[in-house]
């Protein structure tokens, strides 16, 4: 299959969509990539990229089609103007940098923003082919429940954007269950939705890495490990507050891994509230060494707030966190929440309760090693049962196959 691949975000940045384009390209698939410039999470452009562009014009032997855009710098206003004029820029100088190649399908790839479906439409007219449209985020509703839009109005209006983009894509591919009603809601009755969950990413095995060097081994401390963005959505203030509660406990300690809008926020907090000596704020990593901090992890944190439509989610780290094999201490609600408990892979309380988190935290702490083995053992076999790599892009390998047909 020819496949274009449309994303706002791309390698160098780490996305599971690099993954993806790859093994479809292994899997003797012609892809190409339309995307813009790597300045996630940062929101600057990334210095490598701008001293050497032409070391990014290709991955893995894909051709990538990088677009003008604004960058993500900071504030609201310049997300927007990020978000905007890359669906601009995608949509006019993507399409005439296209324009001489013939294509069997189309994929977008969406956490966020739905404006990258705007282009993807306009090539879906241009070329007559069909679209597949992976929604990983549901907007308008993540941008109420995060605070950036509170106008009903204004919320209105991206809802009909919404709609717009979903009713002219022939696949929607839904992140959890959950999330199928309400994009149904917006799609209308004529396109197909399947469920397709994320999958672990791609990286080598703990044991041939070994464990990470900045997370040194302390006898007797239990190491709770947050991996991934760093940002409003995943309810920073509430695990600092149980951090407090547990600041007695010279047993106990965070490992923050990762980046994001809300990074230098977390480095004041942290500070402020007396937390220094309980945390340590690591900052971003690639992606192939997040197996060895896995490795020097007791439990692994998940949380979200307490939003509804966090409630129909279920974080992409969640499967990371499967096959790395350690226990689950979750602050969620909904999908995410039930997939824990249900699995008996950690210990789960309600998204935005600090004092259930401490609880489970000190109870996770004083389990046995063999009971906390067992939660791991767990949480391998679901990730080989139901998020698994291979199986999950062999499932959408298929759709797209049909829609070319």
């Amino acid at each position: 299959m020819r496949v274009l691949v449309v994303s706002q975000y791309f390698w160098p940045e780490n996305f599971r969509v690099n993954d993806l384009v790859g093994e479809l390209a292994r899997r003797g698939h012609a892809v190409t990539v339309l995307t813009g410039l790597p300045n996630y999470p940062d929101g600057e452009i990334f210095p490598e990229y701008r001293s050497s562009p032409g070391l990014y014009r290709q991955f893995a032997g894909v051709p990538v089609i990088r677009v003008p855009m604004l960058s993500r710098g900071s504030g609201g206003l310049r997300l927007s103007l990020n978000y905007l004029t890359f669906a601009l820029s995608a949509s006019v100088v993507g399409s005439w940098r296209l324009r001489a190649q013939e294509f069997d399908c189309i994929l977008v790839f969406e956490p966020s923003p739905v404006t990258v479906g705007l282009p993807a439409v306009l090539l879906h007219a241009l070329k007559r082919v069909p679209i597949a449209f992976w929604v990983l985020d549901q907007w308008p509703e993540t941008l109420q429940a995060v605070g950036v839009i509170r106008s009903k109005l204004a919320l209105d209006c991206v809802g009909r954007m919404v709609s717009f983009i979903y009713s002219r894509c022939d696949l929607l591919l839904a992140q959890s269950r959950s999330f199928i009603p309400q994009i149904r809601r917006y799609a209308g009755p004529r396109p197909r939705i399947e469920y397709f969950p994320s999958w672990s990413d791609s990286s080598p095995v703990a044991d041939e890495i070994g464990r990470a060097p900045e997370v040194p081994a302390v006898p007797g401390v239990f190491t709770v490990l947050f991996a991934g963005n760093v940002g409003d959505a995943q309810d920073f203030p509430a695990v600092l507050s149980a951090a407090e509660l547990l600041k007695e406990r010279a047993d106990i300690r965070w490992v923050i891994v990762g980046d994001g809008r809300r990074f230098e926020w977390l480095g004041r907090e942290v500070k402020q509230r007396g937390l220094g000596s309980k945390f340590s704020l690591l900052g971003r990593f690639p992606l192939g060494r997040m197996p060895s901090f896995f490795e020097a992890a007791d439990a692994l944190l998940v949380s979200l707030r307490a939003e509804p439509i966090f409630a129909m989610t279920i974080p992409g780290k969640v499967q990371s966190y499967l096959a790395a094999g350690r226990p689950l201490v979750a602050m969620l609600d909904g999908e995410g929440a039930e997939l824990v408990a249900r699995n008996g892979v950690g210990l789960v309380c309600r998204a935005g309760d600090s004092a259930g988190l401490a609880a489970n935290v000190a109870r996770m702490a004083a389990m046995s090693a063999e009971v906390r083995a067992e939660m791991a053992a767990r949480a391998r076999r679901l990730s080989d049962e139901e998020f698994d790599r291979g199986r999950q892009i062999g499932r959408l390998e298929g759709w797209l196959a049909d829609l070319s047909r």
